[in-house]
């Protein structure tokens, strides 16, 4: 059937009323139906969307899932790795420090026999050495001719130079050992540079040369011990590098609150290529041997090292050819000018030694015969003994002594401050006694400071002992 052929629809009342309205009433019922359907069609792929939705979404939470699951795994893994990597790594650093330690208790160990060894070196060297300078003192006396007071001048100076040679070595072990504590306290600078002018004003003439010292008032934070040691090295070598012109030892105050110690020569100068070597061991220089061909080459690297150990700074400026300026810098102290007056210092005795008593006691036969010469050369009487028991003995047999003169290491373990103490128990007074020894360590130092008794380290300068004794007995 064709729409041709299709029944007409029926009309509703409305419509056979009004025709009109009934073919415009189709048309809308149509429309209706379409949009109906339209609205439908929309639902459904509303639906659809969502449904797919929701499939997509599961299926993304299930993928997500399996992708964590992976990621966990390869995390995993990777953790496992990095582990055995650091573990590894660990492992070879322990080995590392291991061997670190190793390594520097070897350094440590070595160190240590090198400080003792250098000790006990010094002090075995120090003991004969001691002897042989007293015996010279003794011979230059004795000499009649010039030609003997020559060559004894000459051995005495060979035997100076032995002397401040194993002096240095002992101080480089200790510093290097950390077992020389400086005492650090407020020293004022004039007095310690009227004692160097004192000490190398000659020895610079000799060479035909000036040594200034320029006064200062300054006050600083040192100990003064180790700064004249290094200053003393730093004029040393200042005098023997220098042919002409001479020698400038000043202060300068800065606004910081330091102190530069300057000491300035005429010299040869420090070529620039050993500017950084300058403070090493055994480094004399290319231009020495324009200059005395004396020295080492370890003043400097003492220098370098007491002023580490002080925490002071160290450097210098040359020119070849033209000098060299060294400098120290040191904390400044402000002192209160009414705090600076202070009693006279007492003078030493200028009076003979004619007769006095002295009671040696060593365990050294060649220190106690070159001892017993030269204060009989003095004039000394003379009584020595090599044992406390032989002390005690002595003294009985010749009556208290007026001053003891006493090694300080004896044998069977006893010193010589026992010695001393039985010898003043038994004259029930303070008998002035002298420790002297070649244990430059600072326990002994204080041993003797507690006994109330003087030290003299070995060797000891005859002049030395003669200014003490004078000193002791005026």
């Amino acid at each position: 059937m064709t729409q041709k052929d299709a029944p007409p629809l029926p009309l509703t009342p409305l419509a056979r009323q009004q025709p009109h309205l009934a073919m415009s009433g189709a048309v809308t019922e149509i429309e209706d139906s379409e949009a109906a359907l339209i609205r439908r069609i929309n639902k459904l792929e509303k639906i659809n969307a969502a449904l797919m939705d929701r499939v997509e979404r599961s299926m993304d939470v299930h993928g997500n899932a399996y992708s964590l699951f992976q990621t966990a795994i390869n995390l995993e893994l990777q953790v496992k790795t990095r582990t055995e990597e650091l573990t590894n790594v660990l492992h070879r650093l322990e080995a590392t420090n291991e061997q670190l330690r190793a390594a520097k208790e070897e350094a440590e160990q070595a160190n240590f026999y090198k400080t003792r060894f250098l000790a006990a070196a010094s002090h075995d060297l120090l003991q004969p050495l001691s002897a042989a300078k007293l015996s010279t003192s003794a011979l230059m006396d004795m000499q009649e001719t010039a030609e003997g007071t020559t060559i004894a001048g000459q051995v005495d100076r060979a035997l100076t130079s032995i002397e401040e040679l194993l002096k240095t070595l002992l101080d480089i072990s200790k510093l290097d050992a950390g077992v020389m504590q400086p005492d650090v306290k407020t020293v004022a600078l004039g007095d310690v540079f009227a004692s160097l002018a004192s000490d190398f004003t000659t020895i610079a003439a000799q060479k035909g040369l000036k040594f200034k010292v320029r006064p200062t008032k300054a006050h600083v934070r040192t100990d003064p011990l180790l700064l004249r040691r290094i200053l003393q090295n730093l004029i040393s070598n200042a005098v023997r590098y220098t042919r002409s012109g001479g020698v400038i030892l000043g202060a300068r105050t800065r606004r910081d609150g330091v102190v530069d110690i300057q000491v300035s020569d005429t010299g040869i100068g420090i070529p620039e290529a050993e500017h950084q070597s300058v403070f090493e061991e055994f480094r004399r220089g290319e231009g020495i041997g324009r200059a005395e061909p004396t020295g080492l080459g370890l003043g400097l690297a003492i220098v370098r090292r007491m002023s580490a150990a002080l925490g002071h700074e160290i450097g210098f400026a040359s020119k070849v050819d033209k000098g060299t300026t060294f400098r120290l810098t040191l904390p400044l102290v402000e002192i209160d000018p009414e705090t600076l007056a202070r009693p006279e210092r007492p003078r030493l005795a200028t009076m003979g030694l004619n007769e006095t008593r002295v009671l040696v006691v060593d365990n050294d036969e060649a220190i106690i015969a070159a001892s017993s010469a030269l204060l009989t050369r003095w004039s000394c009487n003379v009584v020595t003994a090599q044992s406390p028991d032989e002390a005690v003995a002595q003294m009985r047999a010749s009556g208290t002594p007026d001053v003891i003169l006493a090694d300080f290491h004896l044998d069977n373990g006893r010193t010589g401050l026992d010695v001393i103490s039985v010898l003043r128990q038994l004259a029930g007074r303070t008998i002035p006694a002298v420790v002297i020894t070649a244990d430059h360590t600072q326990d002994v130092a204080d041993a003797v400071r507690a006994a109330d008794a003087e030290l003299l380290n070995k060797p000891v300068r005859p002049a030395e002992l003669r200014a003490l004794l004078a000193h002791m007995l005026a």
